[in-house]
Order: C-alpha cells, then sequence, then structure tokens
C-alpha cells in the first residue's frame, strides 16, 4: 500500500530580478515554494530585457551553497569554521553585542555596506535603524556607480536625469558598453534609436560590442574623459552650437565656464586623450546639432581620478545645448506622487546635526555626504517637494575609504561594529588589503548574504525615474532565512526602536508607502504592472531648479561654498613608466557577473571560466604573452593573476581587469576562496593623492601597471561547480 501524494501547488507572478541593477520585471513560477522557471515579461515591450543572469535566477535560488540557516563563527576570523544557531539567538547575540560598541564607543561606531541596487530596497530600513541609533555612516557600492552620478549632477541642476534614448537623435556611451546580457533594457534601446536613424558615439579605449556599430569611435587614453568633454566644449562655444536661449535665461556662470575652457584648446586635448583633434571636433559638433542628443550614465566616468568633474562636464553639456528636460533629451523625471520615498523611510531628521557632522568624508571629501545634502535641503524640498532626497541610494552617505581606515586604524575615531547585506565588501571597493584589516579589526562583524562569499568568511555571523514595478513573492524563504526586512525589524525591536518598527509584514510597509496614492499593495497589484507616470516637460519654467540659484550651474555655488573649484577641470593621473608601461582600467563587469558574489553559479560561471586580462596584439608580443597563458599583472600596490586575453580591438599600451574574482571551488585550499589571487582591489589603493578630491572616488581607469608570464595560482581546486 502506497499513501497518495499530495499535489503540488504552482504560483506565478511578476518579479523585479536584482542581479544587477537595472531591475527588470520578470515572470517566475515556484512549484511548492521552489522557484522553478524565470520567464520573459508578457509584454512585448518588456519582453525583450531578459538575459542568461535573470533565467539563472532558479539556479541562484536553489543553489546548494546557499545559506539557510544563521552561521556564527567557531573559529578565529577568516577561518571559516562555523556552527549553526537558531535565528532568534542569532539576533540576540548581535544586538547584545552592538549595544557593547554604542556603550563603548558610541553609535557612529557602527558602519553599514550595501550592494545598493542589488538587494533590490531594504525600503529605507537600514538608514532608518542607523538614524534612530545615531550613526551616520552608512556606505554602498553606489558609491562607485550611479549612485555617485546622482550627487554630482544634482549640483549643477537639483536632479539626476533619465535618458529619453527612444526619441533621441544622437547617443553617446562614454566607455559603457551596454549588450544583449548586459545592461539589456539600455541595450535595446538604443538598437530602437538606431533603427530609427540616431547617431552614435562611443568614447573607449577598446573596439567594443558598441564602438564597433558607432557613427563615431573615439578611441580615448583611459582616464582622460574630462579632458575629452572640456575639448567638446570648447568646440560648441566657440562655434556658438548651444541653446543661447536657454544659456542666457536658465543658465549662471556661463563667463566663468567659457574662461575655463578656453583653457582647452583642442590641441592640448588632443595630446592628453591620443584622439585627432578633427574626429574631437566632429564628435562634439554632432552632438551638439543632433534634435534631441542624450549622455546616459557610465559607470567609467565614475571612477576616475577626477570623477567630479567628468561627470559635471556631462551635466553642463546636456544643459547648454538645450537637451535637458525635453523630449529626445535628458528628462528630469520627479518622484512619483502616490508612494513615499525612501528617504521619507530613512528619518534623517531623527539623527541629530552633531552626529550628521560625524560622518564619515563629512569634512574631507563631501559632495555624496549629509553635508551636500544638508545645503541642498531648501531647493530640494521648493521643487521636488522633499528636503531629504535619496536618488539612486547615493546621497547623504559616508565615504567608504574614511570609512574602512576608521574601522583600521581608528582614524578619526573607532568603528568597531560592521554589518555587510548582499555586498561582497571585500572585493567591492579599492585597497582590499586595508579592508581585510579593518574587518578583522572589528569587535562585531554581520554578513546578510545568501552564499559564504569572502566577506562572509570574516563575519561573525552571518532610480532615478519615478516608475513602480509589481514585484510578488512567489517562492518561499527558509525558516531560519531573513529577509532585510526581517533583519531590520527584529535588531530596531531588541535596541529599543519598537514604536518606529511597527510594521509586522513587508506588505504593511507597502501599504504604507502607497497611501499617498491612496490604495493598498493588495489593489495595486490586482490592478497594477507597471505605474510610470507620464512625463512632463520644461518644469523648471514653473518651479525653477533646485540649487541655490534656481537656475543651471555651470559655475556650482555649492562646490564653491565647500572650498572647491566651482568648474570642472582635467586632473592628470599618475602616467605610465619604463617599469610600469601599462594604463590599466579596472572595475569592469563581464556579462554573467554583475555581483561579485555568485561565482560558484554554475550555469554562469562556465560562460567565464576564468578571469581574463585584455591586451593588444602588439604589447602581448613584446612582453612574450600568448593567449590563455596565466599572467601576473603587478602596480606599485599590488598583484594579481589571470589569464591573457589578446583582443585587436584593445587600445595599445592598455590592459582591462575584470571586477571582483574569487574562487569559491577552492574554499578550504586557498585563504578566503582565493579572494587575493585575481581581485582588481588588490591592484589600487585610496591615499589621498590617488582620489578625486570632491567626492573621494578612487581611480580605476588608467593607473600603471605591468604584466608577467607566470605559472597558474597554486591550489586551484578542480571541483565542479553546482548548477
Amino acid at each position: 500500500m502506497t499513501l497518495a501524494q499530495a499535489p503540488s501547488t504552482t504560483r506565478t507572478g511578476y518579479t523585479v530580478c536584482t542581479i544587477c541593477d537595472i531591475g527588470c520585471q520578470l515572470r517566475a513560477t515556484a512549484v511548492d515554494g521552489r522557484v522553478t522557471r524565470i520567464q520573459a515579461h508578457d509584454s512585448p515591450a518588456v519582453a525583450r530585457n531578459i538575459c542568461y543572469k535573470g533565467t539563472a535566477a532558479p539556479k541562484i535560488h536553489n543553489h546548494a551553497d546557499r545559506l539557510r540557516v544563521p552561521l556564527k563563527r567557531a573559529g578565529e576570523r577568516g577561518e571559516d569554521r562555523w556552527e549553526e544557531i537558531s535565528y532568534e539567538q542569532a539576533m540576540d547575540e548581535i544586538a547584545e553585542r552592538l549595544g557593547e560598541v554604542v556603550a563603548n564607543h558610541g553609535p557612529e561606531a557602527l558602519a553599514v555596506s550595501t550592494s545598493g541596487w542589488n538587494t533590490q530596497t531594504t525600503h529605507g530600513l537600514d538608514r532608518r535603524f542607523m538614524n534612530l541609533l545615531g550613526s551616520p555612516n552608512w556606505i554602498s557600492g553606489v558609491s562607485l556607480c550611479a549612485g555617485n552620478t546622482a550627487a554630482v549632477n544634482r549640483l549643477t541642476y537639483g536632479w539626476m536625469p533619465f535618458p529619453d534614448i527612444g526619441n533621441a537623435n544622437c547617443v553617446v556611451l562614454l566607455g559603457h558598453n551596454p549588450r544583449k546580457h548586459s545592461w539589456t533594457p539600455i541595450f535595446n534601446m538604443i538598437e530602437g534609436a538606431r533603427k530609427r536613424g540616431a547617431e552614435t558615439i562611443v568614447v573607449d579605449p577598446r573596439v567594443s560590442e558598441q564602438a564597433e556599430r558607432a557613427t563615431l569611435h573615439l578611441q580615448i587614453r583611459a582616464g582622460t574623459d574630462a579632458a575629452l568633454l572640456l575639448g567638446w566644449l570648447k568646440v560648441i562655444l566657440d562655434e556658438e552650437l548651444y541653446d543661447a536661449d536657454f544659456v542666457r535665461d536658465w543658465c549662471v556662470g556661463f563667463g566663468e565656464l567659457r574662461a575655463r575652457v578656453d583653457e582647452y584648446p583642442l590641441e592640448r586635448v588632443a595630446e592628453i586623450t591620443g584622439v585627432d583633434a578633427e574626429l574631437i571636433a566632429r564628435a562634439a559638433r554632432m552632438y551638439a546639432k543632433a534634435d534631441g542628443a542624450v549622455i546616459p550614465w557610465t559607470p567609467i566616468t565614475d571612477q576616475q581620478l577626477d570623477s567630479t568633474s567628468g561627470i559635471r562636464l556631462q551635466s553642463i553639456l546636456r544643459a547648454i545645448t538645450g537637451n535637458l528636460d525635453v523630449v529626445g533629451g535628458e528628462l528630469l523625471s520627479g518622484l512619483h506622487p502616490g508612494w513615499r520615498t525612501e528617504a521619507e523611510l530613512q528619518l534623517h531628521d531623527e539623527i541629530s546635526p552633531r552626529q550628521r557632522a560625524k560622518q564619515l568624508g563629512y569634512q574631507t571629501h563631501p559632495v555624496y555626504t549629509y553635508r551636500t545634502a544638508e545645503m541642498l535641503q531648501p531647493y530640494l524640498e521648493k521643487v521636488w517637494g522633499q528636503p531629504w532626497v535619496d536618488q539612486v541610494m547615493g546621497c547623504q552617505m559616508a565615504n567608504p575609504s574614511e570609512v574602512f581606515r576608521a574601522m583600521a586604524d581608528g582614524d578619526p575615531y573607532p568603528v568597531k561594529a560592521f554589518i555587510t547585506l548582499g555586498n561582497n565588501t571585500l572585493l567591492s571597493y579599492p585597497n582590499q588589503h586595508q579592508i581585510h584589516r579593518a574587518l578583522r579589526n572589528q569587535d562585531l562583524v554581520v554578513a546578510h548574504e545568501i552564499f559564504m562569499t569572502p566577506t562572509a568568511m570574516l563575519a561573525d555571523s552571518w532610480a532615478w525615474s519615478n516608475r513602480l514595478t509589481l514585484s510578488e513573492a512567489v517562492a518561499d524563504a527558509p525558516e531560519q532565512a531573513s529577509s532585510t526586512f526581517r533583519f531590520w525589524t527584529d535588531l530596531a525591536r531588541r535596541m529599543g526602536f519598537a514604536e518606529h518598527f511597527a510594521w509586522d509584514s513587508l506588505e504593511e510597509v507597502l501599504d504604507y508607502r502607497l497611501e499617498p496614492s491612496g490604495r493598498s499593495f493588495a489593489e495595486f497589484r490586482a490592478s497594477t504592472v507597471m505605474d510610470l507616470p507620464p512625463p512632463k516637460f520644461r518644469k523648471y519654467r514653473k518651479t525653477g531648479f533646485a540649487t541655490p540659484s534656481g537656475k543651471v550651474e555651470l559655475a556650482s555655488s555649492i562646490l564653491a561654498d565647500l572650498g572647491f573649484d566651482p568648474l570642472p577641470y582635467h586632473r592628470p593621473a599618475p602616467a605610465p613608466t619604463a617599469a610600469f608601461p601599462y594604463r590599466v582600467f579596472s572595475g569592469v563587469r563581464e556579462d554573467p557577473f554583475f555581483q561579485t558574489g555568485q561565482r560558484n553559479v554554475g550555469v554562469l560561471r562556465r560562460r567565464s571560466p576564468a578571469p581574463r586580462f585584455f591586451v593588444h596584439p602588439d604589447d602581448a608580443e613584446r612582453d612574450g604573452l600568448f593567449d590563455g597563458d596565466w599572467a601576473r599583472l603587478e602596480t606599485e600596490h599590488g598583484q594579481v593573476r589571470a589569464r591573457i586575453s589578446i583582443q585587436d580591438g584593445m587600445r595599445r599600451g592598455h590592459v582591462r581587469v575584470p571586477h571582483g574574482w574569487w574562487y569559491p571551488e577552492t574554499r578550504g585550499e586557498l585563504d578566503l576562496a582565493g579572494a587575493f589571487v585575481s581581485s582588481d582591489a588588490v591592484l589600487t589603493v585610496d591615499t589621498d593623492d590617488l582620489l578625486d578630491h570632491e567626492q573621494g572616488i578612487p581611480h580605476f581607469k588608467g593607473y600603471p601597471g605591468r604584466l608577467v608570464a607566470c605559472e597558474p595560482p597554486a591550489g586551484m581546486s578542480k571541483t565542479t561547480l553546482e548548477g
């Protein structure tokens, strides 16, 4: 006699993919609480946005290595020995030890790092907890990628715009290379624009996929973007290709800008960038004369020695050419009227001005810290209706380099408790050896992760648009696992903040956030898949811009008040030498791996089994390097190993290095699963001379290095990867 099997239960729903920073809406299916399939959206307009990272979600969610219960360190920190404990015990111990740190060192001794985009959203509960506690030291990977761009754009016109690629007639890509499986929606938008006849300009040291199809390709020296854009401005101003009416009525600082631009004649710019002067001029004219042109956000300019100037130059070009808040230009979308923002839930007014001023980076590199946000408050409230606006999660945050110094050395004060959520911190920021020291110097490290990453091994226990997109729960979480909502709510209640964390479910949080629309989440889910208000253009004619002058600030009054140059400039990076002849540019992601924590997912890893250094054939021949062989890349600060990939499309004298490599299959064989073998974060440091002045951004694009043939790393396992 056999017992009849219970019928299986199948659930389907819309979900938002968080494996990269785009947040595509897909369809998910779960059987008996287990994700079994990810499909394209049922809308043809959105269906093309699916990529192989998204379809790999079941392999990630169901992976044999997924952490399903809390783990407590059983050996020395980094020894990778653990004991299973209950969720309740984990939270009790975290709260107790965090309380001891706060009592001994003050609330600012807690720092939190998140992945920003890739934990989808904490609904501001992380910052809410920190602000109630009194810690301003929240950091995120967005400090190096889009979030810092948002903060810098606000200095010029009070918002981070989104490009209307669908209606643009010229698209400029500064080192950005969207492809079918990388920033897929942006790739599709660009392809659609090309089919309409739009021209494209690609600025990139390599002949990327986008460069191959571009109308113009400017093969620039890495790290000289700001000089190139100053050259564009020189052409546009000299030839009067700017929108004179908009500049007259809506800009301030035009005379000062012109004087600065005159310091960059095309001959000088050509010498700095390695791009022919006439090609620079052609590109500038093409952009300025287009009826609708966009410069989409790029991760490249985010990570240079003069990052603030490079980002400001993009915002200035948008404004003076009349491409701001117009069809086919850059849209200032504003806030969704039916939704409480994360900044509202973060309770920034609860942390005192005195504690805000303790934020690491507040005095030294203030552009995306509380210091600048406080200066912008009245203008943001006047134009956008909110005094605190946290665009792309990149505003009101601490400077990561300053945080890790405080963690490692107690300078300017000790940070002794660190919580990392969905963020493989050890590999996510520059100066990896300092981060390693910082993590080892903590009284408490909590890693909230789905896999045992190198950062988790060191632990004690484990938009800029106004779109609302439906994401439904279809799978069941492991009983002892916790969402970010559960983690922060339970920790807050243990730390005495229960009245501010009264929600008993995430759906109650969503109901609260949707109150301005008059709908509950259940009503939203029943009626709406995606809610995107129709755009309104040239809103500044009624409200002005959210800047101190109410206009576009070509010379930034806020930068001037902070003691910095109010105008953009080019800052030369350390040049190659005979000993270090290459310009190295790192921080570039491979298609299968937007996040660093998923090298153990076989369906993705097989697409990129090992890290590669990309070099030009002439450079490879000179250095005796052969395709597929292992080589060691050395800089003045560190060295890593990877395979050589010889590429005709690389600019001579350059090496491209992938981001965030480690080897989960070597766990137990190599220290921290090979976290120091191939990680680009080993190659750079973050001393003041190698940081952007205004933001404290490290220089990842164009630092000196050399390549030497070597043997493969010792101790590499042959273990077959799951999934």
